[in-house]
This record gives structure tokens, C-alpha cells and sequence, in this order.
């Protein structure tokens, strides 16, 4: 495929508009060679015919899709003038991106609009990175500078140029920047701060208002930055180039002299500019010619006043300055002075004697008036040895007196830059290398074009002759280095017009030569370039105009320019006579001289000359145009001497609109600024570049084979020759394939075309799908239109029904009533008459009961007495019956009970199963001495029993042997041997009784011993769990104080770093944006770089980032108490840096904080560490085991008091049974159980060492562990909560808080919005829905944040938002599985939503950190006139005169001052409205009193550093309405209880210097009671107030040195707590720190939510 088959149909083209420049059209129909015309379609949808005469007439191809929006200019595979313009428009207007690589050059649009791309987040990124893996931005070119720099130990240099208002100083000032960042001077960059303090200095004398740009620098300069050994900025040094003198004495329409002219003259009407004799800038000729005295936007007078503040860093003295001043205002007077011509041809001309212009200018110089008159209009001749004196005519006499302005503005202008390299040089410091930075002037083209604009395009011709070579030689570098067969490549030189220039009998020598000739003039000067230029040898370069004879054309490589030769000798020339530069160097002023003898000692190459009458044989080589060459030469020679990094700014319109983009001017640029020339180099070679893994990754659709990432190469070579058949459109290298302009499109039209196919195929395949899915849709579309069709008939016919309906029930409900109000009436009678009449058959009927009853009773009484005696005459049958039966079976009892007494065992195996019961006695310790007293009674009581059933006995025995006597009287008598056995019998019944009686004291003895011991063991148990947990804690506390010491070193670094997170949380959306769109047009990489460009998407994840604020807070860190850590540690935590987390690791995870450390690069104590993470355990231990130990003193507790009732009731059994025949068994039974009862406390007791063995190793166990394991959470039923549906999510997080409006917000009741969050969070917790969970909360932050960004500026809803984050956090936080560990009465939630409540944290710290900085940014202006320079104390006055805006004040902006001033009222209620609301969302004094601690900081910094800094304040009249204004704040502070938490003594500092500035400072013991009360001052700050120290009063005195040094003294033995500093620190950040206190129990009926929400959706369960 040739490149003329690209001219297919659907190809893009280029032709040209007249308003556009370039156009983008469409090929409608294929193009064939000897066609004449080409059709196209333009964007807008014409239809034109295109003529091509031949095939060199073809429109130039547009780029593919791939290549829009490249970085780099060179990548683009049709590189011509069209492609670079839209690529350029594109990267500008679409991607907002002002910088694009074109080759080495970076190409700079000026955007008239502030971007947040060159903060120090911006230069980190760029530090150390790769030209080439970097988006274009001018610190990837100062990086590449600095690296080479310091890799090759070479000097470098970056050149900078372009049209005047294309941003060149910006881009210079941001280089600056970057290397005194980067290189991190070695006087913390006080060489670049005095560079850029050289700023105002240098606008204010080389630059002015021009047509083209209100600040143009009229003026070239070369900035050196000196490196030493290490890569730090030692020194710098400035060049400048060719000062437009001219512009002194005259401007164009519509411009402006120089600035500092009209700065003087706005600053007429002050007292030390009132000797200088100003007027109105109208009144002065040289500054009114342009017709333009104001840039709108700028204030002169404040202009004037940072140029003062900049001579005074750069170390002019104020006096000098004055002279400064004088000789710029004589220049102006000069320009005033009145010059007469006189004689018939006015061949003389005079000054009047009385010319008031004249007198001030000479009493400004201090010189003669008369001589100065005289010699402005008369010159010296030497006449053949002798001396004559001419008068000149008025026309040369004018051109004396502008000569001799533009003289002295250029000596003055000269000796000022002088003065700022002698500011910037270090003394004994070396320069290894350096950096230049060149910011000079682009190619001009105007109207009228003259002798600075012929110098200018000069230069810049020069400059692009060694851009140009500079290009070609990296081309060839380039193809040595891949080992290419490569031919020379041609390149247009601008050689020949150089040498038009400068070469022998150029325009420069024949100027030179004219300027040499008595009788010289323009008109014979451009006479001779035509003969010499023209007529015998006719140079290509070379033009004559047609119209006009005075003037010539230039055909320089950017543009053809047309010269007017009128002015071009004086302007070369510029020389002033010899009388009037020896007038000045006699002058009075020390600074007119040295500007003068100067003149004598400059080099060669300096501006001007001086002219005597005496022609000298060297004067050509002082005029403008050598010296200028000269100065060029020198830079060229630099310049060639060093690596050369070049910036092109554009200006992309003349309106200087933002983001506005003017092709027509681009262009223009674009080929004056060598842009295009680098393009056509490029394009000459292979301008488009691949690695081969590259080509592979785009292109394996056209390979053929088996495709492996190895094989590219390989593959590469063998499929081009396919894909392409001319070898000469392509070249193989080591490492890249290189292709010609062209061939990279059509290797993109071959992919397109195998895409197409297959694309065909799937579309054939898709689209049946995709009708079939219509199909469907339309049917589901069609019965659901008939469902709700017939839907809304069914409803409105319900609501017919319904209505119908209703009127019956109303209809009926009124007749229901009128009836039932005349049914209550009848029933009411109808009930009176009815009690009437039963209350009398009642009484009726009791009469007749009452009657009834008598008779009853009369019965009953007679049948109960004859009952009564018929009972007693059975019973007493009966009782006689049972007796004899009781006795039959008391025998044989007795018997069974005697056979049973004679065997212990068998009675104790009967009696065993008491021991059991015996064995669970015990109860708590102050219970056993009252059972003691009542067992004691128990037996006391079961003995008399038993001695009085025993003498029963003995009496029924007795009484048996009587019986048996008398049976045996008359019966058979009874055998010795049954006597004597019965008798042992008892005997040993007898026995065994006494031995159980022993056996019980034994063991109630032993009962009570055990009691004893376990009341001891008790005791010494419990005193050893407090002793060990009083060690524990002091331990705790011990490691705690050290830690938090710690703490309060780090706190300030997370809060700083959480501040810039949220500062570059937008900051890294745009960035994400722009790598997500530099991805879809990624393509074709940099010419010179052998590694692709290509920022990769920043994809969001739904784990935390490390750079997220989840992942840098761990729960150690979180501002708010963490529920894992003992209730005995102070329940708050502060804002610190990360490397706390490891601290305490058993509460996060260990790997994350060591990435997270190492990132941030904090240092590890392992000693620490491990001490730290030992006494954490060791507490944790403790705590566990005592719950452990408690638990089971629980379970003991509750089984002795079943035991004990258990018992009770045995024994009350017993002693209700003891008196019946089996009372001694029953005995038996209860000894054998206490017996068992002693056993097992015996028991118990050896359980008890045991669990104190159990306790001991547990401790120790548990110190090796993470954290103890988690208890189930309890599974119950929670109710009033709220439900939110899936579907509502969004809607109610809508409502709440994102599209809240602030009255309605703002008139909520305080955490309304949380409180309604939590409760559909812990709905959606209970029903066990986990997502939804997560995704409720998730979404509620992101929405929180998202209101926080979108009232940036409200304190209110700032407030408001801080106040639903930290109720939020706290309720999840008591919510939580681990906070509810120590509380049985909550039910946990079963979500883990730690990293959400960190999340929360850090949001709180945001909103405090928002909070803050509204009320910083509106105090940040009052707070140095409210409370330093207002006079609020009646009748006192600090001085005569008020303070006036003559200085920019530190801390407040400039303000006209009077009853608009701010005042003490001003900072009260800005810090009020704070207060406000605060308290109106109901936040905890803490909190309230952290912020205004930080507040009352930023106030006393902020005074106390403008007081040191400001002379004018350190007086006894300024403390003592300073010290009122203080006290007023202070009374305000204690009037609402914001005296604790150190805010008041924030302000000690300020209100010891107050006292300083009041104190006596004459004696010893003054000084003795200074440094007794200054304690909160520093050594350096007391001896400044000393020093500044001014009277302003009659009966005041400056301090002495005397005391002074007797202050000093005594200073010297106070040791000062902290570092000496002379300034406090204003960045100063205390810690945040949220107490957490556990909120109330919260149900949905609590809540009275306005309708305004509209959240009516959500329901109650």
C-alpha cells in the first residue's frame, strides 16, 4: 500500500481556512491519481470540491485516532503544521493541559489562569523521574537539566523564549523554584528568595506596557545558578541583554515608560517623596506620549512598595534608595525642560534662566544649573588643535537632552543589576556547575518595526541556528546509537541570513560604517545596503519594498519583516557629549558619580558610548549594534558550552482570556518560535519510533505465526516486509523499528481493515441477539402497558367504590348517632324507674332472709352440739384401736433398730448419701459465723432432745419390765441369757451414741478451722489481684507518660499529613481524569527516549489505598477513643503521625504499619517497641484473668446458697422429725453430711491454689498474644430502629445530607442526621444484611465529605457536619462487637465496620481542620490592625500620627485606612460567629476549647511576629493599647468559659511583651524584673523588642546598649525550654483530640424529624 491509497474514502484531511487556519474534512470518494479535484465533507457537513493539480497538491492526511492528544509532538505519524496546531488545541482546550513535548523542546501555552499544578506534591512527583515517564510540565525539563547536571557534572542550560505575554518570567520563576527545592540550598534558598525578590526590581526597571502585553520586559536576561559539590544552590548570577533605552524618551500610542516612572509619581503625596518634586504622570513628557497612565488591575503605589521592600532585602540602604528615587525623578524633570530655538534658521537654541524643570533636575543631581543649560545646547569642536564651541540647533539640542536621559536611566539600570549579582554571590563558596536559565525575547513582527526589533530577530536567529544544529545532532545520535543505515539529513540553515547580518559588509558593518561618517544618515545608510545587497551581489535575503526608499526587507526564518531605517544610526550610536557626563560626575550625589565613573570601567560590551569633541580611531566599537554582538557571541559561546533544554511559550490570544485559543496567532508562533522547524527535522528522518514489544502489543493482528511476547522481534522483521513492500519506508534498529512519516497510519488503516472484518462477523452474530432482546423488551413493554393500564382503571374505579362507600358510612354514622342520643335518653328513664322498684322488692326480700337466717342459726346449733358428742365417742374408739396397733409395730421396729445398731458399717453405707449434702455448706465468708451460732444451736437443742427421748425411753423400758413383771408373774418367765444380751445391747447402743457425739464436735471444729483458712486465703488472694493490678497499672501508666510523650512529637506530622491528604484529594481526581483520558490516546512514544510515556489510570479500589486516610489511621491513632484499650486509660487518643501504630500492635495489623512506617519513613525503637507491646498484654492479661476468676466466684457463690438452702431444710426437717422413733437415724444422717461437707471445702480450697496457678499462667500466656478472642456477641431482638430500603439508599442519603439546604440543615436539632444514619445501619446490622451495611455507612461518609467540600466557606454547616461525624463515630463505636465486651446490656452489632469508623475519624479531623481554617482565613487579615494598630482606650493616643498604608503590613492586606479599619469588634465577632456555632450544634466544651486554643495561637503568633518585625509598634504609648486589646480578648475568653485547655495562656507571649514594652528599662533591677516576668519570651525575641524599641513621647528615652548588654547577661544564665528563635511558628498545629463519651440508648421514638427531609420513606421497627 503507497501513501497516495490513504487518500481513500472516510480518510481525514487537512485544508486550509482563512479564520481557522487548518480545517479537518472527510474523503467522501477514493482518490485516483489525475483526478483534479478531491470531494471532501467539512465538519459542519459541506460538501466542497478540493482542486489538486498534482499529486504534490494533495491536503495533508490527519493522524489516526490513536495519536490525539500526544504528548510529544514528533510521535504523531503525519507530522506537519496542521497536525501540531490541533494536537496542540486538543492537549490545551480539551485536556486543559498546557505543556507538550515537541522533540527536546518543551512548547508552553500561557493559560491566564491559576493552576494547581506547581505545588510541592507536584515537584516530588517530578523529582527524580524520567524525562520520558513524566507528562510534560516544566519541572520535567528543570529535573532533566538538574540530573544531567549532576550525573555528567556538565553545565546546562534552559532557554526560554517567546512573544512578549506568552509567560516566559513565569516559567523562569517556576524553574527557580524547582531547583531551589531539589537542589535544597545551602542557606535555605536564600539565593533563590533573593532572585525572586529581584523580581519587583527588575519589572519596575525593565518592563512597561506595550500593546501586546501590560508587563513586557523590555530587556533579555541569563540567570546562573551556581551548584556546589552536594547539588545545593550556592550563588547565582544575572546577565541582561539589549534594554530598550528608547522607550525612556519615547512610547507609542497606547503604551507606557517604564513602571518605576509612574510608581514614583503615584507616590508623590508622601512626606519623604515630596522633596522629588512629582506631579501627575500627565504633566511629564516622557511618561504621557503613549496616552496610557493606569493598567487597570494594578495599584502603583503598592507596586512601589514591594519594589522598597526589595532593595531593602537585597541590601540597599533606604538612603540610597532616595538617591535611587532622585536620579529617576531628575530623569523625568529632564524630559520637561523647555528647549527654544532661536536665530533666523533656528540654528541656535537656549533654556530659559528660570526653567523650573531644569532647576529641580540640577537640585536632584546636584549639579550646575547653568552649565547644564549651557552645554544642552552647545557642543565642543576641535579645529585644528584648537578647542571651539558650537551651538546646536533645537532639534539636535533635543536629541542631546533624550541622549543623555537614556544614558543615565541605562547606567542606572546597569548599576542595579550590578548590585543584584553582588546580593546573590556567596563568599567562599565554589561553583562546581551551574544551571543558566535564559529568559529573552522572541521574534517581533509589528507595524513599525526599527532598530531594537532588527536586534531582537537578530538574536533570535542565532538562537535558532544552534536550536536547529543542536536538533539535527540529537537526530543523529539517535540513529548511531540503534546502528541505522542512515543517509545525511538535510535541514534548512539560516546561515546566509546571519550572515547578511553580521558578516563583512552586512547591515551591522555598514551601520557601523555610517555611524563613523561625519555627515552619516539613515536615508544614505539604506542606500547602501541596496547597492551592496542588491545591485552587485543580490542576496536571497535581501529585499527592497516597493513603496518606499528608507526602508528594507529581511527574509528571516520565522517571518518576513520590513525595517524603517529612520532612527537606526542614532539608535546604534547612542552617545552622549563629554561636557554633560563631566557636569554629572561632579555632581553632589554619591550615586550619580559612581553611575558615571562606571562608564570608564565597563567592558566593551556595555550600553552607550561617550562622545567628545576629539573623534577617537576606536569609537566604532562602542556603538549598540558591536556591542550587542558581542554580548550575543559571549551567550552563544555559554550557551554552546552547555546542555541546552529549550521552552517555546505560546500565546494563545491577544485578549488574554483563559483557556481561549486563537489558531491564527498559534501558528504564527509556532513557526517564529522554531517548533515547525523541529517537526520538519524529524520528519525528514523516521520521525515515528516503536519498540518492538510495543509494535507487538499493537499490531499482533497483523502478524502471522505462533504470537509470543520473546519472539517480537523476530516476528516484527518477518511481517513488515508483508505489511509493507518498500524497504525504504522503514529500518530495523538494536532495540526500535523506525518508520517514515505516514507509515504509521497505514499500519493503523490495515489493523482497522482485519478489525472491520471481524467486527462484521460478530455484528452478524449480535445483532440477531440484540433483535431478539427488542422482541422481548417490546412484548414485556406491551403487557406492561396493559398492566398499568388496567391498573389505573381498577384505582379509579376503587376510588369511586371508595367514595361511594364513604358517604354511606357518614350517612350512617348520623343516623347512628341521632338514634342513639334518643335510646340513651328512654334508657336513662327506664333505669330510674327500674332501681326504684328492685331497691324496694330488695328490701322486702332481706326482711324475709333476716328471718330465715335466726331460724338457720337455731338449727345449726342444736345439730352441731349432737354432732360434737358422736364424734368424741368414735374417736376415743379409734384412738384406743391405734394405740394397740402402734405398739404391736414399736416392737418390732425396736427389734429391727437393735439388729441394726450392732453394725456401724452397714450404718454409715445407709447414711452415705449425706455426705454429699454436707459438702455444699459453705457460703460466703461473712455468713459462715452466724451458721456457726445457729448449728450450735441446732445441737444444743438436738442434745436435750435426744436426752429427753433417751429418758423416754428409759421409761418405756422401765415400763416394759414392769409389764414383763407382771406377765412373768403370771405368764412364763424369762431366761438370764436374753436379759444380759438386751442389757450389752443397749450398753453399746449407749456407746456408739457418745462416739457419733465426739465425731460431730470433731468435725464442727474442723469445720471451722477450714472456714478460717478460706477466709485467709480469701483475703490473701484478693490483696495479692490488687497488688499485682496496682503494678500492672503503674506499669501501664509508666509506659503510657513515655509514649505519649512521644505523641505529642508526632501528633503535629498526621495532622499536617491529613491535611494535605484532603488538600490533594481534588488534586488527585484531575490526575486520575488526565491518566485515564493520556490511556485511551496512548500510542506512539517520545523520539528521543528509548522507554514509553504513559500514565497509567489511578483505578479506584474498594480497600483502602496506602495513601487513603483509612490506611494511614490506625486505631491507635484514631482522634477518638478505641474500645479495645482498658477502661482505666484516659479515654482519648490524639491526632499523630503513623508511627505510633506499632505501639501498640495487638490493636492493628502489624504488616500494614511497617509499609505504612517505612513510607513514612519513621524510625523503630525495637527496645521500645517491645517494652510497650509487653505492658499492653501484661494489662490485657490481667483484666482477663480477673474476669476469669470473677466468673467463677459467680458460679461458687450461687451453688453455696443452693447448698446452704438445702441445707436448712434438712436440718429443719430433722429437728421436726427428732422427736419421733427414727430421730437417731435422721442424726446419723446429718453428721455424715457436714462430715462430707469438710471434705469437699478441703476440696474447694485445693481448687482455689489451683486457679491461682491457672491465673498465673494465663498472664503469661496472654502476653504473647495479638488480643484475647472475642466473645460471641449476643443474639437478640433490637428495636426502635429505623428500615431503609435498598432503593432508598441514595434518596435518603440525598435528603440528609447532600442536597440539604443550609436554613433547613442549620435548624435541625443537633445530630438529627446521624442519629437517623445510625439507626437504618443498625436495622440493616440486625436483619443481617452485612452489604448493606457497609454500603449504608460507606455512602454516608462519602456524602458527609462531599457536603465538608461543598461548604468550604460556612462555618455553620462545618460545624454541623463535625457534629454528626463524631456522633456517628461514637455510636458505632459503642456498638461495636469490642466496645461491648464490658457491658452485658448492649446487643453488638455483627458488621465489622472498623475501617469505616477510622474513616469517620479522620473525617472528623477534616471537618475540624475546615472549621478552623474558615475562621483562620477571615481573622487572617484583621488580626494585626484589630489588635496591634487600633486605638480603643478613650482619650489615649499610641502616636501623633496615625499608622498609614506607606508598608505592607505582615498578616493584613493593604486597606485605606480610617473608620473602615478593623477593629477589636472585627475579630471579636468573626471568633463569636465560631462560638456560635459551635455551641449551637451542641459540641463538648473540650472540643470547643481545642479550637479556640489553636485560634488564640494563630492570634498571638500572628501580633507578636508583626511586632517584632514593625518598629513603629515597639513603643510604651503602642503596648499600652495593646495590652488593652489583649485584655478585651481575654475578658471575652472567660465570658464563655473558654479559659481552660490553655487557650488563654496561648497568649502569654504577646502579653509579656506588652509588659516589656511598658516595664522601666533604665536600672539593673529592671532588668532584673524583665527577665523575672519575660519567661514565656526567648533570649533573641527579648533583645529584639530592646533594639526596636522607639520613644513617642517626650518624656520617653530609647534604651541604652548599656542595658541592654545587662539583660543579655542575665539572659544568658536562664536556660530556655525551647529552641532560641527570634519568630514563633505561625504553622504551628496543636493536636486534635475527641473525648469520647459513650452517648444514650437511642430509639426511633426519640426522634422528631421535620417533614423538610422528606424522609418520610423510612419506616419504624
Amino acid at each position: 500500500m503507497t501513501s497516495l491509497e490513504l487518500y481513500s474514502k472516510g480518510a481525514g484531511v487537512w485544508i486550509p481556512d482563512p479564520d481557522a487556519v487548518w480545517v479537518s474534512a472527510q474523503i467522501l470518494q477514493d482518490y485516483s491519481p489525475g483526478q483534479k479535484h478531491l470531494l471532501l465533507q467539512l465538519s459542519d457537513g459541506q460538501e466542497v470540491q478540493y482542486p489538486v493539480g498534482s499529486t504534490q497538491d494533495l491536503p495533508p492526511l490527519g493522524n489516526p485516532d490513536i495519536l490525539e492528544g500526544e504528548n510529544d509532538l514528533t510521535a504523531l505519524s503525519f507530522l506537519h503544521e496542521p497536525a501540531v496546531l490541533h494536537n496542540l488545541r486538543v492537549r490545551f482546550l480539551d485536556y486543559s493541559s498546557i505543556y507538550t513535548y515537541c522533540g527536546i523542546v518543551l512548547v508552553a501555552i500561557n493559560p491566564y489562569d491559576q493552576l494547581p499544578i506547581y505545588g510541592e506534591e507536584v515537584i516530588d512527583a517530578y523529582s527524580g523521574q524520567d524525562m520520558g515517564d513524566m507528562e510534560p510540565h516544566i519541572f520535567s525539563v528543570a529535573e532533566e537539566a538538574y540530573r544531567t547536571m549532576t550525573r555528567e557534572e556538565k553545565n546546562q542550560s534552559i532557554i526560554i523564549s517567546g512573544e512578549s505575554g506568552s509567560g516566559k518570567t513565569v516559567s523562569a520563576k517556576f524553574t527557580m523554584r524547582y531547583f531551589a527545592v531539589v537542589g535544597g540550598a545551602a542557606q535555605q534558598t536564600s539565593v533563590e528568595e533573593r532572585v525572586l525578590a529581584s523580581n519587583p526590581i527588575m519589572e519596575s526597571i525593565g518592563n512597561a506596557k506595550t500593546t501586546r502585553n501590560d508587563n513586557s520586559s523590555r530587556f533579555g536576561k541569563y540567570i546562573e545558578i551556581g551548584f556546589g559539590r552536594k547539588g545545593d544552590i550556592i550563588a547565582a548570577n544575572m546577565r541582561t541583554y539589549l534594554l530598550e533605552k528608547s522607550r525612556v524618551v519615547f512610547q507609542a500610542s497606547a503604551e507606557r515608560n517604564y513602571h518605576i516612572f509612574y510608581q514614583l509619581c503615584a507616590a508623590r503625596e508622601l512626606p519623604e517623596m515630596r522633596s522629588l518634586k512629582l506631579d501627575a504622570p500627565e504633566h511629564f513628557r516622557y511618561t504621557s506620549q503613549g496616552g496610557e497612565m493606569q493598567i487597570p488591575g494594578t495599584d502603583d503605589l503598592s507596586d512601589l512598595e514591594r519594589t522598597r521592600h526589595a532593595f531593602t532585602i537585597l541590601g540597599v540602604q533606604p538612603d540610597q534608595q532616595m538617591e535611587l528615587f532622585r536620579i529617576l525623578s531628575a530623569v523625568l524633570h529632564l524630559g520637561n525642560v523647555n528647549i527654544q530655538a532661536s536665530g533666523r534658521s533656528a540654528e541656535r537654541s537656549y533654556i530659559d534662566a528660570d526653567d523650573r524643570s531644569l532647576a529641580v533636575f540640577s537640585k536632584l543631581l546636584g549639579v550646575e544649573g547653568p552649565q547644564m543649560a549651557h552645554w544642552l545646547c552647545h557642543r565642543r569642536l576641535a579645529v585644528g588643535g584648537e578647542m571651539l564651541v558650537k551651538p546646536m540647533s533645537g532639534q539636535q539640542a533635543l536629541e542631546a537632552r533624550d541622549a543623555l536621559s537614556k544614558h543615565i536611566y541605562g547606567q542606572l539600570f546597569t548599576w542595579t543589576v550590578q548590585r543584584l549579582n553582588s546580593a546573590l554571590r556567596t563568599q567562599g563558596a565554589r561553583t562546581k556547575s551551574f544551571i543558566g536559565v535564559l529568559d529573552i525575547y522572541g521574534f517581533e513582527t509589528f507595524d513599525r518595526n526599527s532598530f531594537e526589533q532588527f536586534c531582537i530577530n537578530y538574536a533570535n536567529e542565532k538562537l535558532q541556528q544552534q536550536f536547529n544544529r543542536h536538533v539535527f545532532h540529537l537526530e543523529q545520535e539517535e540513529y548511531v546509537r540503534e546502528e541505522l543505515a542512515w543517509s545525511r539529513i538535510e535541514f534548512s540553515d539560516n546561515q546566509l541570513c546571519i550572515n547578511l547580518i553580521e558578516g563583512q559588509l552586512g547591515l551591522f558593518d555598514l551601520l557601523d560604517e555610517e555611524c563613523r561618517m561625519p555627515k552619516g544618515s539613515d536615508e544614505s545608510w539604506v542606500r547602501k545596503l541596496y547597492d551592496q545587497h542588491l545591485s552587485s551581489r543580490p542576496h536571497p535575503h535581501f529585499r527592497k519594498p516597493r513603496m518606499s526608499n528608507s526602508a528594507f526587507i529581511v527574509l528571516h526564518f520565522a517571518d518576513t519583516v520590513q525595517y524603517e531605517g529612520d532612527g537606526f544610526l542614532d539608535k546604534n550610536r547612542d552617545t552622549v557629549f563629554e561636557e554633560l557626563i563631566n557636569i554629572l560626575k561632579a555632581s553632589q550625589s554619591e550615586l550619580v558619580a559612581e553611575l558615571v565613573q562606571q562608564q570608564g570601567n565597563l567592558s566593551p560590551v556595555a550600553n552607550g558610548s561617550v562622545r567628545s569633541g576629539k573623534r577617537t580611531t576606536r569609537e566604532h566599537k562602542l556603538t549598540v549594534g558591536f556591542q550587542f554582538r558581542q554580548s550575543l557571541q559571549m551567550l552563544m559561546d555559554t550557551l554552546n558550552s552547555t546542555t541546552p533544554h529549550y521552552v517555546r511559550c505560546i500565546k494563545p490570544n491577544d485578549l488574554k482570556e483563559p483557556f481561549m485559543f486563537d489558531p491564527r496567532r498559534t501558528v504564527q508562533q509556532l513557526r517564529a518560535c522554531g517548533v515547525l522547524e523541529t517537526i520538519r527535522i524529524s520528519a525528514a528522518g523516521y520521525p515515528s519510533r516503536w519498540t518492538y514489544e510495543e509494535f507487538f502489543s499493537r499490531y499482533r493482528l497483523l502478524l502471522r505465526g505462533s504470537q509470543s511476547q520473546e519472539q517480537a522481534q523476530a516476528l516484527c522483521r518477518q511481517a513488515l516486509p508483508e505489511l509493507i513492500p518498500d524497504q525504504d519506508q522503514y529500518c530495523f534498529g538494536k532495540t526500535k523499528v523506525f518508520f517514515r512519516a505516514g507509515q504509521v497510519a497505514l499500519l493503523e488503516r490495515l489493523r482497522s481493515e482485519r478489525l472491520r472484518v471481524a467486527a462484521v462477523i460478530i455484528q452478524s452474530r449480535v445483532r440477531g441477539w440484540l433483535a431478539k432482546i427488542r422482541y422481548d423488551r417490546m412484548c414485556w413493554a406491551t403487557v406492561t402497558i396493559q398492566r398499568y393500564s388496567r391498573g389505573a382503571l381498577a384505582r379509579r374505579l376503587a376510588l369511586t367504590l371508595r367514595y361511594t362507600k364513604a358517604a354511606l358510612i357518614i350517612q350512617k354514622t348520623y343516623r347512628m348517632v341521632v338514634v342513639r342520643q334518643l335510646f340513651l335518653m328512654i334508657r336513662q328513664a327506664t333505669i330510674t324507674i327500674q332501681a326504684f322498684t328492685r331497691g324496694t322488692l330488695e328490701r322486702r326480700r332481706y326482711k324475709q332472709l333476716m328471718v330465715e337466717r335466726a331460724t338457720v342459726l337455731l338449727q345449726a346449733s342444736v345439730r352441731g352440739w349432737l354432732a360434737r358428742k358422736r364424734f368424741r365417742r368414735v374417736r376415743a374408739a379409734v384412738v384406743f384401736m391405734q394405740c394397740c396397733v402402734r405398739r404391736k409395730a414399736a416392737r418390732r421396729e425396736l427389734l429391727k433398730l437393735k439388729k441394726e445398731a450392732r453394725s456401724v458399717e452397714r450404718f454409715r453405707e445407709l447414711n452415705k448419701g449425706m455426705e454429699v449434702k454436707l459438702m455444699q455448706l459453705q457460703r460466703k465468708a461473712d455468713q459462715e459465723a452466724r451458721e456457726s451460732a445457729a448449728l450450735r444451736e441446732i445441737l444444743h437443742a438436738e442434745r436435750e432432745a435426744s436426752s429427753v427421748k433417751m429418758e423416754s425411753l428409759r421409761a418405756k423400758i422401765q415400763k416394759y419390765k414392769n409389764k414383763n413383771r407382771e406377765k412373768a408373774l403370771l405368764g412364763p418367765v424369762i431366761s438370764e441369757k436374753e436379759v444380759e444380751e438386751r442389757r450389752k445391747a443397749e450398753e453399746k447402743a449407749a456407746q456408739e451414741i457418745y462416739q457419733l457425739k465426739q465425731e460431730l464436735q470433731d468435725l464442727q471444729r474442723e469445720k471451722d478451722s477450714s472456714c478460717k483458712e478460706r477466709e485467709d486465703l480469701s483475703a490473701r488472694l484478693l490483696e495479692q489481684e490488687k497488688a499485682q493490678e496496682e503494678c500492672v497499672e503503674k506499669a501501664v501508666s509508666a509506659a503510657c507518660e513515655a509514649l505519649r510523650a512521644e505523641l505529642d512529637e508526632e501528633r503535629r506530622k498526621y495532622q499536617g499529613l491529613l491535611r494535605e491528604f484532603t488538600r490533594l484529594e481534588q488534586r488527585y481526581d484531575n490526575l486520575r481524569e488526565m491518566s485515564l483520558l493520556t490511556e485511551r490516546t496512548k500510542g506512539h512514544r517520545r523520539t528521543d527516549s528509548a522507554q514509553s510515556l504513559s500514565l497509567e489510570p489511578l483505578s479506584p479500589s474498594p480497600t483502602p489505598t496506602p495513601l487513603s486516610p483509612q490506611s494511614l489511621t490506625p486505631l491507635s491513632l484514631s482522634p477518638f477513643p478505641s474500645a479495645l484499650p482498658s477502661p482505666e486509660m484516659v479515654r482519648k487518643i490524639s491526632v499523630t503521625s503513623p508511627s505510633f501504630e506499632r505501639k501498640f500492635s495487638m490493636w492493628g495489623s502489624d504488616a500494614s504499619m511497617d509499609q505504612l512506617m517505612e513510607r513514612m519513613e519513621v524510625a523503630k525503637d525495637p527496645a521500645v517497641k517491645m517494652k510497650a507491646e509487653d505492658l499492653a498484654h501484661a494489662y490485657d492479661a490481667v483484666r482477663v484473668a480477673n474476669k476469669f476468676l470473677e466468673s467463677q466466684l459467680r458460679g461458687q457463690r450461687s451453688q453455696w446458697e443452693g447448698d446452704l438452702e438445702a441445707l436448712r431444710s434438712q436440718l429443719s426437717r430433722a429437728i421436726s422429725g427428732s422427736s419421733s422413733t427414727a430421730g437417731r437415724q435422721e442424726q446419723q444422717e446429718l453428721l455424715e453430711a457436714r462430715e462430707q461437707e469438710c471434705v469437699r471445702l478441703r476440696r474447694e480450697l485445693k481448687e482455689l491454689r489451683n486457679t491461682v496457678s491457672l491465673r498465673k499462667f494465663i498472664t503469661q500466656a496472654l502476653t504473647t498474644e495479638t488480643s484475647p478472642a472475642p466473645s460471641r456477641p449476643k443474639t437478640a431482638t433490637v428495636t426502635g430502629l429505623l428500615e431503609c430500603r435498598k432503593k432508598d439508599e441514595n434518596k435518603l442519603i440525598k435528603n440528609l445530607i447532600t442536597d440539604i439546604r443550609v436554613d433547613s440543615a442549620l435548624s435541625l436539632p443537633p445530630g438529627l442526621p446521624a442519629r437517623v444514619l445510625f439507626l437504618c445501619v443498625r436495622h440493616a446490622d440486625c436483619s443481617g444484611d452485612q452489604t448493606q451495611t457497609r454500603s449504608l455507612c460507606g455512602a454516608a461518609v462519602t456524602a458527609v465529605k462531599a457536603a465538608l467540600k461543598k461548604h468550604s466557606n460556612d462555618v455553620g454547616m462545618s460545624a454541623l457536619w463535625l457534629k454528626n461525624a463524631c456522633l456517628l463515630h461514637d455510636l458505632l463505636t459503642k456498638h461495636s462487637p469490642k466496645e461491648t465486651l464490658d457491658s452485658g446490656d448492649l446487643v453488638p452489632m455483627t458488621t465489622d465496620l472498623s475501617d469505616l469508623i477510622r474513616a469517620l475519624s479522620d473525617l472528623c479531623i477534616q471537618a475540624y481542620q475546615q472549621l478552623l481554617s474558615i475562621t483562620e482565613d477571615r481573622l487572617q487579615n484583621i488580626i494585626v490592625p484589630a489588635l496591634l494598630e487600633s486605638e480603643n482606650i478613650p482619650g489615649q493616643s499610641a502616636s501623633g500620627v496615625k499608622l498609614v498604608t506607606s508598608r505592607k503590613r505582615a498578616g493584613s492586606d493593604p486597606r485605606p485606612v480610617g473608620r473602615d479599619a478593623p477593629t477589636m469588634a472585627s475579630l471579636l465577632r468573626e471568633l463569636g460567629a465560631l462560638h456560635t456555632a459551635l455551641t449551637h450544634q451542641d459540641l463538648p466544651p473540650t472540643q470547643i476549647e481545642q479550637a479556640f486554643h489553636q485560634l488564640t495561637y494563630l492570634i498571638s503568633a500572628t501580633a507578636f511576629n508583626n511586632l517584632l518585625l514593625r518598629k513603629d509598634m515597639c513603643s510604651c504609648s503602642r503596648g499600652l493599647h495593646i495590652g488593652y486589646n489583649v485584655s478585651v480578648l481575654q475578658d471575652w475568653l472567660r465570658s464563655r468559659g473558654l479559659q481552660a485547655g490553655g487557650t488563654v495562656a496561648t497568649l502569654e507571649p504577646l502579653i509579656q511583651a506588652v509588659k516589656l514594652l511598658q516595664a522601666g528599662k533604665k536600672t539593673e533591677a529592671d532588668a532584673q524584673a524583665l527577665v523575672e516576668t519575660c519567661t514565656a519570651l526567648s533570649s533573641q525575641q527579648i533583645s529584639k523588642i530592646l533594639t526596636l524599641y522607639t520613644p513617642h513621647g517626650d518624656f520617653d528615652e530609647r534604651v541604652t546598649m548599656n542595658f541592654i548588654r545587662i539583660v543579655q547577661g542575665l539572659l544568658k544564665g536562664r536556660s530556655d525550654s525551647q529552641t532560641p528563635q527570634l519568630l514563633m511558628d505561625m504553622r504551628r498545629v496543636f493536636p486534635v483530640t475527641f473525648p469520647y463519651s459513650p452517648p444514650p440508648v437511642l430509639h426511633a421514638e426519640q426522634l422528631v424529624i421535620p417533614d423538610s427531609l422528606k424522609i418520610s420513606f423510612l419506616r419504624r421497627s
